[in-house]
């Protein structure tokens, strides 16, 4: 089982979580709200010889794609 990252679109509570194939998205442990997007790790971007910035525009701890606010 892989190990996901995940953030919480309610509370912007951050954590991870062990995943079996076919699973949907965990509940946020802190407020068990369901709404919760997948983070992508610096483990899984391994082979890039540069760790991406997310200090531009998009700005952030997840590229602000999420909308965590981050």
């Amino acid at each position: 089982m892989p190990i996901y990252e995940y953030v919480c679109m309610k509370c912007e509570e951050h954590f991870e979580e062990l995943v079996r194939l076919g699973d949907g998205d965990p509940k946020c442990p802190h407020c068990k709200a369901t709404k919760v997007a997948k983070q992508f790790s610096a483990f899984a971007a391994h082979g890039t010889a540069v760790t991406p910035s997310f200090g531009g525009s998009g700005g952030g701890c997840c590229g602000g794609g999420c909308g965590c606010g981050h």
